[in-house]
């Protein structure tokens, strides 16, 4: 596809990877990128200036101030680089006149093999196991775990993630429950897989792996009352987002000993923190300070997205959405909110 003009996009919360795969991705060589570092906001939506779209990631904040800004400068499109929107107000942008794109799906295998790793680490103490070995320090007590083996996996959510993290629970050989209200039966079948309800799942299951949109229905899905329904030394893993899970909540019941385990690649107040290097700073957040602390507690920055594939098929819908803008084509399918 040729178009005759450059399409004018500002990228914000810009790291070195997005500059990187943006920039080679196919018909990069018609949109003139403007990388900004810092997210957008109300604040900082003047720097679309002058430009047709802008390019955000899950921790921008697109409300309604920020894109009558946006509007105001005559940017025509909002392209998200990711599979949420939460972060976004549909409605302010339809009402606008804003076209919102997203990338509904990258590689679902990044984030679902991320999810069984943050399983495997934290079940068999990997990363302890690690640090102690590059001390010459060689012993094997307090490093013990658990098959996954025979165990049952609940998973909640049964979109493209979730299902491939079933069926490499299945592969483990352990039993996979799910909830989901929208069931995929016939997958299920196929994968040796038990659709059950949501008290059902937290009650029989070893280890509960959230796979789920954040939506008003889902928001605190974990909570004081739902984790008090989980089996006693359940493992938790959430790599989807961080407001599914109440974070006070969880807190206590690891300080209860209720909960045998948590591996979090999202955290419910990560705007700010996650994606920078705060190693010279005082971290303010309290509760993720506890977090940190726990033994059993294992935390990647939002990292389960960051393989080569992901991030090449990211970079190739989002300029081809961006592209089409400019070609007044239709977009992806399934890209369009």
């Amino acid at each position: 596809m040729r178009i005759s003009n450059l399409i004018e996009v500002a990228v914000y919360n810009t790291k070195s990877y997005d500059q990187e795969y943006l920039e080679k991705a196919e018909g990069a060589e018609h949109v003139q990128w403007r990388f900004h570092e810092f997210r957008l906001s109300a604040e900082t939506a003047l720097a679309a200036k002058g430009v047709q779209a802008v390019c955000i990631f899950v921790n921008d904040e697109a409300n309604r101030g920020c894109l009558e800004i946006l509007a105001a400068q005559g940017v025509k499109l909002i392209a998200l680089r990711c599979a949420g929107f939460n972060n976004l107000d549909l409605v302010a942008a339809r009402e606008l006149g804003l076209s919102v794109v997203r990338v509904p799906a990258y590689s679902p295998y990044s984030v679902a093999e991320h999810t069984v790793g943050l399983l495997l680490t934290l079940n068999r103490k990997i990363h302890r196991a690690y640090n102690r070995v590059r001390e010459l320090n060689f012993s094997l007590g307090g490093l013990v775990g658990s098959d996954i083996h025979g165990k049952t996996v609940g998973i909640i959510g049964t979109g493209k993630i979730g299902q491939l993290t079933a069926q490499i629970f299945r592969g483990f050989g352990a039993e996979v429950i799910a909830f989901d209200s929208f069931p995929a039966n016939d997958w299920a079948e196929t994968n040796g897989v038990r659709y059950v309800a949501l008290d059902q799942l937290l009650e029989s299951s070893h280890i509960v792996s959230l796979h789920v949109p954040l939506l008003p229905e889902t928001r605190y899905l974990l909570n004081a009352l739902t984790l008090a329904k989980t089996k006693q030394g359940v493992f938790i893993l959430n790599t989807s987002r961080g407001k599914l899970v109440d974070t006070t909540a969880l807190i206590a019941a690891l300080k209860s000993g209720h909960i045998g385990g948590v591996g979090l690649d999202v955290y419910e107040e990560e705007e700010g923190v996650f994606f920078e290097d705060l190693s010279g700073q005082v971290l303010l957040d309290d509760e993720l300070s506890q977090l940190l602390m726990f033994p059993n507690v294992l935390i990647t920055s939002h990292q389960a997205f960051l393989t080569h594939e992901a991030l090449s098929e990211i970079a190739r819908v989002t300029t081809q959405n961006i592209l089409n803008l400019g070609a007044n084509a239709p977009f992806l399918e399934g890209t369009t909110l």
